[in-house]
């Protein structure tokens, strides 16, 4: 068992990322596995391919959306992308990684949407992820990282009041994250700082957010219950650039 440390990265769009230090931030982290969501990418699109790095890619079929990736030093016994239901897998939004003794899973969350137009869909899909995880976790423990498009708890966000029934921080969205951290999951952010305020993952491209800090934290490393004694540290890179969302990181000893 060695210590090894994770990062998650919502880019926005790899390529746009990249004109803003994403390559630079990628060497000097020196992550074991660095996960990404909303690459908004087909393949054949971007040159990216790390020295020391299996690559593994998952698009989306409509194109300019969605997205995710995984870099890991460590090649795993299996590679999955998405959960085996067609319906939720036509936007790249899962990618598995099998070792021998975890799994590892990168997600991009289906967005409620302004007027909440895909809260029906988001709420389907909660249910039928959570089944996913849990069905892995029967088999070995489960490590899960990426934008769940939630910010769990009022301290998770600057403004809770006036953000109360959007995407993001509806009763029903919050909900689903509280059960299914009650099947088992740590939000290793909150296992490390469960009082820290003001430390965010997400800002707004409107209104000066970042540099007003109104923010929101919606990006996580989830470890599943029985993993709980080897997490070592989590933090969240809120002095990393280059898209709206920063990185989130986890050590943990696998």
């Amino acid at each position: 068992m060695t210590e090894k440390k994770l990062i998650s990265w919502n880019v926005n769009g790899l390529r746009a990322c990249m004109d803003k230090g994403f390559a630079d931030f990628f060497k000097k982290a020196d992550a074991d596995i660095f996960c990404l969501q909303e690459t908004k990418l087909q393949a054949g699109q971007i040159d990216f391919a790390p020295e020391e790095y299996h690559c593994y890619w998952n698009y989306a079929e409509k194109k300019g959306y969605s997205g995710t990736a995984i870099f890991t030093k460590e090649e795993p016994l299996a590679v999955t992308y998405g959960m085996g239901i067609e319906e939720h897998d036509k936007e790249g939004r899962v990618i598995t990684l099998e070792y021998p003794d975890y799994y590892m899973i990168t997600v991009y969350t289906p967005n409620s949407k302004r007027e909440l137009e895909r809260l029906s869909y988001r709420m389907e899909w909660e249910d039928v992820f959570s089944d996913y995880m849990n069905g892995l976790r029967k088999n070995k423990p489960v490590v899960v990282c990426g934008d769940l498009n939630v910010a769990h708890a009022e301290i998770d966000l600057k403004n809770p009041k006036t953000n109360h029934k959007n995407a993001g921080f509806t009763d029903e969205e919050r909900a689903k994250m509280t059960a299914l951290l009650q099947t088992g999951f740590i939000d290793t952010f909150r296992y490390f700082h469960p009082d820290q305020e003001g430390i965010y993952s997400w800002w707004s491209y409107m209104f000066h957010a970042r540099e007003k800090n109104a923010g929101w934290r919606i990006d996580y490393f989830l470890a599943s219950e029985e993993l709980k004694e080897q997490l070592v540290a989590a933090s969240i890179h809120t002095e990393v650039m280059g898209a709206d969302h920063c990185p989130v990181e986890l050590q943990i000893k696998l």
